[in-house]
């Protein structure tokens, strides 16, 4: 899809737009606690902004691109889902009050945002010199799918180098100053957990970018989609974090999910690889496949995981308290 440098400016524009809007909307005033109303507004809100994003593509590109769009889209908000356990972890882990945890989220997404456009930039580049590196993005999507089955350990968090360097580098407050980054405290300038906290979720959510960007290149080669997919993705997940509140560990089945979609997708590079380089018997994956699958494997994980999390609930419940001896 050919798009003008205009275009770009626009839908970049109108996304930083509406950040700042609510950034002022929300932010603005006092520090407060993140209610579930205004959670539930905003990822309203931004799903919404996806869908009509959507369907306008459908009206000036069509249906292909409309749907690489939609299940791109799908595929970064299904893995955001579960980053979100991750920035449980990280906010448990630096104890920040609940009041500047949005404030904390925002920054981080930013800062996600920008770095995942140097990404998609670099990535997209790549791909039309280099052929071979979607044999290289199948391979790894199909290496993380099987890792993710075999389970992680989401108990702990683990400090990068870029955060040992700056808690190495910075002198850092013991506690926080409200949700100031920094602070001059005798004449000495210093930074605030708030900061180290900013860097441990952004530089997280790079990381994860690691499986996100290859997949949705696995879906579209399109670098104006992959941008926008993952921009609305990464949008309303600030506000998605609490909405989800205990939900999130209930999902119990939303890693098999999950590997299940990118072990498709790595296998759909390999094979439209293969179709490409003149191999007939590798078929192209149409992407309404893509999309059903997508869509259809959320659909049954989120299902089945609800389903399974109130049967513990009730077996819980029912089980007889312990029989105390009198002696």
């Amino acid at each position: 899809m050919s798009v003008s440098v205009w275009a770009w400016a626009a839908v970049v524009a109108g996304l930083l737009v509406v950040l700042a809007i609510d950034l002022w909307i929300v932010d603005r005033g006092e520090p407060r606690e993140f209610t579930l109303r205004q959670a539930g507004f905003w990822v309203g809100f931004y799903v919404t902004l996806a869908v009509l994003f959507g369907v306008g593509l459908f009206f000036v590109e069509g249906a292909d691109k409309a749907g690489e769009f939609a299940a791109g889209y799908l595929t970064e908000y299904s893995l955001s889902v579960d980053n979100l356990f991750i920035f449980y972890i990280i906010m448990a882990r630096f104890a920040v009050p609940r009041m500047y945890q949005h404030k904390v989220l925002l920054i981080g997404i930013l800062l996600a945002l920008v770095m995942r456009g140097i990404f998609i930039a670099v990535g997209a580049a790549a791909l039309e010199r280099f052929s071979w590196l979607f044999y290289v993005f199948g391979a790894f999507l199909i290496y993380t799918a099987v890792n993710m089955l075999r389970g992680h350990d989401e108990t702990e968090f683990k400090e990068n180098l870029l955060l040992r360097w700056v808690r190495r580098v910075f002198p850092t407050t013991d506690g926080y100053v409200e949700s100031k980054i920094s602070v001059k405290i005798d004449g000495r300038r210093m930074v605030t957990p708030m900061l180290i906290v900013m860097v441990a979720i952004g530089t997280t959510d790079l990381l994860f970018a690691l499986d996100s960007i290859p997949a949705i290149f696995g879906l579209t080669q399109d670098a104006f989609i992959v941008f926008t997919a993952n921009a609305f993705a990464l949008m309303g997940l600030r506000q998605l974090y609490f909405l989800l509140g205990g939900l999130l560990r209930r999902l119990v089945y939303l890693s098999y999910g999950l590997s299940f979609i990118l072990a498709f997708i790595g296998v759909k590079l390999v094979l439209e690889a293969l179709h490409s380089n003149g191999v007939h018997w590798a078929p192209e994956v149409p992407i309404w496949i893509s999309l059903s699958v997508i869509g259809g494997t959320m659909t049954i994980t989120t299902i089945a995981s609800l389903i399974k999390a109130r049967r513990d609930r009730k077996a819980g419940s029912a089980t007889p308290p312990a029989k105390v001896s009198q002696g």
